[in-house]
């Protein structure tokens, strides 16, 4: 009896997780150029079908912009919680390359959907598979340690600011909802 609870307890806590639809901005990083250091920043402006202010990507300076380029990548900081403690490899100060850090909500669950982060609108691209790139500027091993975790690309389709410690909200319905007062 005491084993079917637990299992059922273990597939309450996996369905909850999984229908998160929501989560809070916990990290921005941004690069002047491909290859330059990411620095944390505590507030951005997204520009609308360009990027993030100041990142590489948004002035055209990022090492895949000609043909893997992302206005926005977005990763879960459980994900990179998980890659650190597998494989002993550093990623709080930005050596994952991401723009947007996030906590609670699952960057698979954004497919084919838009989030609200902020005063800010993003679409859903694609996966950000990790590359050998990330190795050469980083450290050898980071790819792997990222792995099929490694992130999304979004598109911004609303610009506004983002802030770390924004409310990130998940959209799935049709009906996009209007910015937040006071973003």
């Amino acid at each position: 009896m005491r084993a079917a609870r637990l299992v059922s307890d273990w597939i309450d806590r996996m369905l909850r997780r999984e229908r998160r639809d929501s989560g809070v901005l916990v990290a921005i990083w941004l690069a002047d150029s491909a290859g330059a250091p990411c620095r944390s920043v505590d507030r951005v402006e997204a520009l609308a079908g360009g990027g993030l202010e100041g990142d590489r990507y948004a002035s055209g300076a990022g090492f895949w912009k000609a043909t893997d380029g992302c206005q926005v990548t977005l990763i879960a900081e459980e994900d990179l919680a998980r890659a650190e403690r597998r494989y002993g490899i550093p990623l709080a100060a930005g050596q994952h390359r991401r723009n947007l850090v996030v906590r609670g909500l699952r960057p698979e669950a954004v497919r084919g959907h838009h989030l609200r982060i902020g005063g800010a609108l993003l679409a859903w691209h694609r996966p950000r598979p990790p590359c050998l790139y990330l190795d050469s500027i980083t450290r050898r091993g980071t790819a792997k340690a990222l792995g099929r975790h490694s992130g999304i690309c979004l598109r911004v389709t609303e610009g506004g600011p983002i802030r770390v410690g924004d409310g990130v909200r998940l959209i799935t319905s049709g009906r996009l909802p209007p910015r937040d007062a006071g973003a």
